[in-house]
């Protein structure tokens, strides 16, 4: 007899088309035994969203869906997921994505097989009309891929949640939400790492949505540019302040803490330590930063390059990247 897994799925402020598109995308999938859970974060769209989740809930008794009384945010609507569930194997799941019919079969096979607490997967990204825009999220956004353990599942984050399948014992130590969780993908990995270890699948299982309303999204460097001159102006002191707000402390800094917090193992333990102090040094700097050898200790790896190479400049050579700043 086939395994439970617990599609947990956020919803707020839905595109219906999107919402029906990913909900029939799960009801789908070849592996059947499923529960999907929902939770809508009091989306101001809730009387049409509300009409489409009970028409799914009468439909197939595997989803059960709850309606918050005010909103929370996604993080904590995803934490109040992983509270009502309590199947052995758990996913995430974006309200606007669409799984291939394999996603969960091949999931759960590769986790079983690897035995491992945590297995992602590659993805294409489409735009907001369905139209692929990158056929392999891994080489577009240069993710590390980890077999195993890795340092880099420390200082990154490994896999966008909606790639991701993890067990119940990586739930049983996530839950309750310490106040600085700041990315529950990256702390769901973050603990598979400590455990029994993470692995991928190079294959595309779903196509993730990128449109304005993404929270990180997937977009590039560029784009995230793009939208933070328009609102701050292109001066060096607007560059500084984006190196240091948008860049080091939000994909960095504050994940950094979120793992200490977590973690179990005095090894990762010292690690995070000389990390959080790493990114606290850069962000003292406005010129030059000379550490050069301890960004390829904490950051370096397998599928990184481009990633690294503009890494490097942000972090070690401010005053160049804000030449490309300006562009």
């Amino acid at each position: 007899m086939k395994e439970t897994v617990d599609i947990l799925l956020a919803t707020y402020n839905t595109n219906p088309i999107y919402l029906k598109e990913q909900i029939e995308s799960i009801l789908n999938q070849t592996y059947k035994e499923i529960k999907l859970i929902i939770s809508d974060d009091y989306s101001e769209t809730s009387k049409e969203i509300k009409e489409i989740l009970d028409k799914y809930k009468e439909k197939d008794k595997r989803i059960t869906v709850y309606y918050q009384e005010k909103n929370i945010g996604y993080i904590k609507n995803f934490e109040f997921l992983l509270q009502k569930s309590n199947s052995n194997y758990i996913m995430f799941s974006d309200h606007d994505d669409i799984w291939y019919e394999n996603k969960v079969e091949e999931s759960v096979k590769i986790l079983k097989e690897k035995q491992v607490d945590l297995v992602y997967c590659n993805a294409k990204q489409i735009d907001e009309n369905g139209k692929i825009i990158h056929e392999s999220y891994f080489k577009y956004k240069n993710m590390p891929l980890i077999e195993r353990k890795s340092n880099l599942a420390i200082s990154r984050c490994i896999g966008i949640g909606c790639s991701q399948i993890f067990t119940k014992e990586v739930r049983e130590k996530i839950i309750p939400f310490k106040e600085n969780v700041m990315a529950h993908d990256w702390l769901a990995a973050f603990i598979a790492n400590e455990n029994k270890g993470i692995a991928y699948i190079e294959e595309t299982l779903l196509e993730y949505r990128l449109h304005n309303t993404n929270v990180f999204g997937g977009r590039s460097l560029a784009q995230n540019l793009a939208k933070w001159k328009k609102e701050n102006g292109k001066s060096y002191n607007s560059y500084l302040k984006y190196r240091k707000e948008k860049v080091i402390d939000m994909a960095y800094l504050d994940g950094a803490k979120m793992c200490y917090s977590y973690s179990e193992n005095e090894k990762n333990k010292k690690f995070l330590e000389n990390l959080i102090k790493y990114y606290e040094k850069l962000e003292q700097c406005n010129f030059i930063n000379f550490h050069f050898i301890k960004y390829f200790r904490f950051l370096a790896g397998k599928n990184l390059f481009k990633k690294m190479v503009k890494e490097f400049v942000i972090f070690h050579l401010p005053i160049i990247g804000y030449i490309t700043f300006k562009m």
